[in-house]
C-alpha cells in the first residue's frame, strides 16, 4: 500500500480512501475536528462533492464539512 503526496481534502477523488495527514488551523478548529473523529492517521472517504459542503465518511459516521474547513485538511490518497 503506497500513499501519494498530500493534497487538500477538497481535491480528493470521490469514493477513494484517503488518510488525514495534517490539519492547518487554530486550536479551536483542530479541537472541533478531533471531536468529530478527524485525527491525523484516520482513514476517510469523500462521499459527495457537489460544489458546496463535502460529505465525508469517517469511522462509522457521515459528516458534512464546509469547503473552507475542507481546504485546511491535508490528506494522502491510498494506492492499493
Amino acid at each position: 500500500m503506497n500513499t501519494s503526496a498530500g493534497i487538500s481534502l477538497c481535491d480528493a477523488p470521490i469514493g477513494k480512501p484517503v488518510i488525514l495527514t495534517r490539519i492547518s488551523g487554530g486550536s479551536k478548529f483542530t479541537r472541533r475536528l478531533v471531536e468529530l473523529g478527524l485525527t491525523p492517521g484516520v482513514r476517510l472517504k469523500v462521499m459527495q462533492d457537489s460544489g458546496g459542503p463535502l460529505i465525508i465518511a469517517v469511522r462509522d459516521s457521515r459528516i458534512a464539512l464546509g469547503r473552507g474547513m475542507a481546504e485546511k485538511i491535508s490528506v494522502s490518497i491510498i494506492e492499493d
